[in-house]
């Protein structure tokens, strides 16, 4: 036995005595139970959103490859069907099925999803793609045999018959009306309709939904009803004749729904915080609208112009409604008859003759190569984004800049100048 300590505890000898600690029960400490077998997870792999891979387009070829297989068994082997739009049909049905069948064996619900839906729009967009090059192609080539006869860019159909060759006569006069009636239409129509465009985006009121709701509505109007309200004003009413403005009002009319609704889009788009900070600045709102919303949205603005171009520049029935047809060159857009490009090329393309057919077809191809100049030329003066300028835009800046460090300094001697001296205590 081991001898107590006289001030030591009982239980102390029960603690250091071996045989004594083991029949002491204790408390069993709390222990960590791991599971079975711990098997670490992977992190699902990224799937790629951009670009196509190497699988990818062996599903596409091989898709491809069985949807012509089996729509040649359908036409004409197993089913009676026929025709090249249905053989096409078919095809295009079958192949997005297969794809759709290849990619998911593969890729999950939402990879299958987003691929089937990239090739239907890569397919949208190649149905519009082919049919802007058939037109374009189909076109230049029905004028091939007068788009190289430089009398149809210098002469007009006065001295030229119906059996005329193609080496007399030409559309300068439909060209020159063209120019002039687009030309006074983007006159009215820039700047009313990006004023319009500015205070639907400004003003929240019940008279701007009234214009918001009036705009749309004239956004569907037939082109031949702003021919018959411009005749029925203009020429029957006020008196005034057929010309070249009447038609560019009618083409005006065309027009300013189409750069309101395009601008006011665009003009969403420019961040609110930029009108805050001119606003914290001390400007008023138009100054805003001027200096800082109208800039950054020039670019989208050009865009609002080119596509209210493409409207009114191909307009037909207004013409010929308020400005009629003739043969000869008319260079005063105010008094007197003035054909259009569209005008002259239905013209010539109603006539049982082979050379004015052919100078329709022409007349077609001149009127896109017009249209692509001036959308080249609405991109070169407001392609650029905000924050973009060109080198004389950062002369011009630099200059500006300039003459205001130059009057701030004149200010500041001037004031320095007409204080008085500051006299100090003695």
């Amino acid at each position: 036995m081991t001898a107590l300590h006289p001030g030591a505890p009982a239980g102390a000898s029960a603690q250091h005595d071996p045989v004594v600690r083991a029949s002491v029960p204790q408390a069993s400490a709390p222990q960590t139970v791991l599971p079975a077998s711990t098997k670490v997870r992977s992190p699902p792999a990224r799937r790629q959103v951009g670009g196509a891979s190497r699988n990818d387009r062996l599903n596409v070829a091989g898709a491809g490859l069985s949807a012509l297989c089996v729509s040649l068994l359908l036409f004409g082997r197993v089913t009676p069907l026929a025709g090249r739009f249905g053989f096409v049909v078919v095809t295009w049905l079958v192949f997005v099925i297969i794809y759709a069948l290849l990619v998911w064996l593969d890729d999950d619900a939402p990879a299958v999803v987003d691929k089937v839906m990239t090739v239907v729009l890569y397919s949208a967009a190649a149905v519009l793609v082919c049919g802007l090059i058939s037109v374009v192609s189909f076109t230049l080539w029905r004028g091939r045999t007068a788009l190289p006869k430089l009398n149809l860019y210098t002469q007009d159909m006065s001295r030229a018959g119906p059996r005329e060759p193609l080496s007399v006569g030409g559309i300068k006069h439909a060209l020159y009306g063209t120019l002039c009636m687009i030309s006074i239409a983007l006159v009215i129509t820039i700047p009313l309709g990006i004023a319009c465009a500015a205070y639907l985006n400004e003003a929240r009121t019940r008279a701007a939904q009234f214009v918001r709701t009036v705009v749309e509505a004239m956004t569907a109007l037939p082109s031949v009803l702003a021919g018959l309200f411009i005749f029925a004003t203009w020429i029957l009413i006020l008196g005034f004749g057929r010309s070249g403005l009447a038609a560019a009002l009618a083409i005006s009319i065309m027009m300013l729904p189409i750069i309101i609704r395009a601008s006011d889009v665009v003009l969403r788009l420019v961040p609110g915080n930029l009108r805050e900070a001119s606003a914290a600045l001390g400007a008023p709102a138009w100054r805003t609208v001027w200096h800082v919303v109208l800039p950054t949205a020039r670019s989208g603005l050009a865009t609002a112009v080119i596509l209210g171009t493409a409207r009114g520049i191909g307009e037909t029935s207004p013409v010929l409604l308020t400005a009629g047809f003739t043969s000869s060159f008319a260079s005063n857009p105010f008094e007197g008859s003035m054909v259009s490009l569209p005008l002259a090329a239905f013209e010539f393309v109603r006539s049982p003759e082979p050379a004015l057919v052919a100078r329709g077809f022409a007349t077609a191809a001149v009127l896109m190569v017009v249209v692509l100049i001036l959308f080249i030329i609405a991109r070169i003066f407001g392609g650029r984004g905000p924050g973009h300028v060109s080198k004389s835009q950062a002369r011009r800046i630099t200059s500006r800049s300039a003459r205001d460090v130059a009057r701030f300094e004149a200010a500041a001697s001037a004031a320095s100048a007409a204080s008085p001296p500051n006299v100090g205590a003695p």
